[in-house]
């Protein structure tokens, strides 16, 4: 039984994760890689880069909550806050991980982007990414031109919401996006992407806070011999996992009636303790934390079938089966009515459910009592960036100088364009019509611009 949260003075000395769990209740894939982890904020940087890493490429599988029954697929999205010299780095080896998969279908997108080119991106690839980015300078830098832009997409991405854009003459729509990411970077960077609690996507990021320095070690001077082929051949059970759900029909991810009973309880008993503390705005994230717990459930499960003959022998054990190279990938449907999902693997014993003519995987307890410590970790780290935001919430971001955003936008405008082009890129961009188009008038008297015709523009070399 996953311990309380309560009393919540104790538990917030320790914020560490694997430190606090039975790393060998864990998928194969993640206790190797955990190995390549020394310190206790190492192996919790590793495993949830790496579990948001190995959600970005899980396609045709998701999980329903809520009254609604709203899908949910195992897309998460992590920005590791801490120190210089912290040792945030190790994150970098969740990039590994996904590198096979993105050679050989386009998932990776660059986090160095202008918003056009973000959402391009994106559109191009389906609504499917995974953005990774080591030094958070780099996503607040560029993505300051447009932040607005930027917290709104990731914002309905987290929620699978659809990302529409209105560019030029066209206006396109993204429906589903399925988008991972992981960020790391200080706390001044991640308050440049989350501006206030009351901003929507601040409950829909997972944070971790690392508070802690890294001391010098001579093992990182002469790294490993094996590290290398530890990370190799995890990416390569994850391109297997990966083909095998690609070419599948969509499978529902279900936590069993006992379980989902036992998050219901826990949200009803554990959390609100912290609402109490924190105020009735953390509500949001304590509601959310459910959903991050479910798709956490949901990420191990998947792995755990990559692993083969570590099965835990629950009652309700569930795993994605087959019998190719030991991997678990799913099976093809018997018939147009019924599927089930089948192994030869011992001691497993596959349960099956129809729901919209899709195969449903059952949770197992380990995993859920798993994704349930993870989740009593991460929402303490969330108390603890709640109290840092809302400390510092008077404190103006740096404003963006009218000549950038100019600059910005005319980059953004064909050689020749019409009025109406303008206007709607620059409604893109959150700016006015009636500032574009004195910008207009003033890029024109300095010969930036040339007329042609009425509302019919020239950009002047």
């Amino acid at each position: 039984m996953i311990e309380n949260l309560n009393p919540i003075p104790e538990e917030q000395a320790n914020l560490y994760i694997v430190e606090t769990m039975d790393v060998n209740n864990l998928p194969e894939i993640m206790k190797n890689v955990l190995s390549l982890a020394q310190t206790p904020a190492e192996k919790d940087m590793l495993l949830m880069s790496s579990l948001v890493a190995c959600g970005s490429v899980m396609p045709n599988l998701y999980c329903r909550y809520g009254i609604a029954a709203k899908r949910y697929y195992p897309n998460l999205q992590l920005f590791i806050v801490g120190s210089a010299a912290c040792g945030k780095g190790i994150a970098n080896l969740a990039l590994e991980l996904v590198k096979p998969i993105h050679e050989k279908m386009p998932l990776i997108i660059p986090g160095d982007a202008t918003y056009p080119a973000f959402y391009q991106t994106l559109a191009k690839q389906k609504g499917r990414g995974y953005i990774h980015e080591s030094e958070g300078s780099v996503i607040t830098d560029i993505w300051r031109s447009s932040t607005a832009n930027y917290n709104t997409a990731l914002r309905k991405a987290a929620e699978h919401e659809p990302i529409s854009r209105a560019r030029c003459r066209e206006a396109s729509i993204i429906p589903n996006p399925q988008l991972s990411m992981v960020l790391t970077g200080t706390f001044s960077q991640y308050r440049a992407l989350v501006p206030s609690i009351e901003n929507g996507y601040f409950s829909r990021l997972i944070t971790l806070i690392v508070d802690e320095h890294q001391a010098f070690n001579s093992n990182y001077v002469q790294p490993s011999e094996n590290s290398g082929d530890i990370i190799k051949a995890a990416a390569e059970q994850l391109y297997h996992l990966y083909e095998s759900l690609l070419f599948t029909h969509p499978r529902e991810f279900c936590l069993t009636p006992d379980q989902r009973t036992r998050l219901g309880h826990h949200l009803e008993t554990a959390y609100p303790t912290l609402i109490r503390m924190l105020g009735e705005d953390f509500h949001s994230v304590v509601l959310r934390m459910a959903v991050h717990i479910e798709r956490i459930a949901m990420i191990l499960s998947a792995l755990r079938g990559i692993s083969p003959l570590t099965a835990q022998r629950d009652s309700a054990e569930s795993l994605l089966c087959s019998d190719l190279r030991g991997i678990s990938p799913l099976t093809a449907q018997r018939d147009s009515a019924e599927s089930i999902l089948c192994s030869d693997l011992r001691g497993i014993s596959p349960l099956t459910a129809q729901r919209d003519s899709a195969e449903s995987l059952l949770c197992s307890d380990t995993d859920y009592a798993t994704a349930e410590l993870i989740g009593n970790k991460l929402i303490l780290h969330m108390a603890q960036a709640y109290q840092l935001v809302k400390g510092t919430e008077k404190i103006e971001t740096p404003a963006i100088k009218p000549l950038d955003q100019k600059a910005i936008l005319l980059s953004l405008l064909p050689a020749e364009f019409e009025s109406k082009t303008l206007v709607a890129e620059a409604q893109s961009q959150g700016i006015p019509q009636s500032t574009v188009m004195r910008w207009c008038s003033q890029w024109i008297d300095r010969g930036t611009l040339c007329r042609l015709s009425y509302g019919h523009y020239k950009k002047i070399a």
